[in-house]
């Protein structure tokens, strides 16, 4: 049975990989319980990561349209 790395896993979840490997994985997820594990902690942390919304602060986006501002002027 071949061994697959967390990044075979990720590519098997995001549907990048090969028909062949594909179906490799899903043989052995059906054999192998580590590799279901580990699968399952994968789409766990892919199912969180999606629910994760990061905005910047006002006062960031205001420094940036401040500094925008400022480097027009100079250059008008």
């Amino acid at each position: 049975m071949p061994s697959f790395t967390p990044e075979d896993l990720l590519l098997y979840l995001y549907n990048e990989t090969s028909i062949e490997m594909t179906k490799a994985v899903e043989e052995a997820l059906k054999n192998d319980w580590t590799l279901r594990e580990k699968l399952n902690v994968l789409k766990t942390s892919m199912q969180r990561l999606n629910k994760i919304t990061e905005s910047p602060r006002t006062e960031v986006v205001l420094n940036i349209l401040n500094y925008a501002r400022e480097k027009s002027n100079q250059e008008a």
